[in-house]
Order: C-alpha cells, then sequence, then structure tokens
C-alpha cells in the first residue's frame, strides 16, 4: 500500500491529500495517511528512510519521492492503471 507522510499544516501536504481525494483514492484502502509533523515518528521515519525531514513523502514500495506535483502525478498514474 502506498504510504504518504503528511503533515497537516503543510500546504503541499494538503495539496496532495486533495489530490489524492479527487482521483478518488481511499485512505485506508488505495493508501496510508502517515502523520509527519515536526518531532513525530512519522518525520522520524521521512529522514531515515529519504534522508532529509521534507514533507509530503511518498514511500510505494522501493520508490520513495518528496515532491507534491511529482507525488500528485505518480498517484494520477497509479489511478490510471487500478
Amino acid at each position: 500500500m502506498i504510504q504518504l507522510y503528511l503533515w497537516d499544516e503543510c500546504p503541499f501536504c494538503r495539496k496532495v491529500s486533495q489530490a489524492a481525494n479527487n482521483i478518488g483514492m481511499t485512505e485506508g484502502v488505495d493508501y496510508q495517511k502517515i502523520a509527519a509533523g515536526p518531532g513525530t515518528p512519522g518525520r522520524l521515519t521521512v529522514q531515515s528512510i529519504g534522508g532529509k525531514t521534507m514533507v509530503p513523502f511518498l514511500v510505494d514500495g522501493d520508490l520513495c519521492m518528496y515532491e507534491s506535483a511529482d507525488i500528485i502525478a505518480y498517484l494520477e498514474k497509479k489511478a490510471k492503471i487500478a
């Protein structure tokens, strides 16, 4: 399952979350939302996996990415395949 590391106060994270909803993805079915605000275990995981503390952050198997526009494009592509 796709993991999206998001922080509710981050406008780029909100953009990714909204895009996932707009393309018909369902949290808990198509992706897992992981809280990644400052000081959270999720943020530590982002840093551990990707090397930066930047969010939004997507993990899908071996694929990891940071940029919101790239994440949205990836989610749109995945939704078309499904």
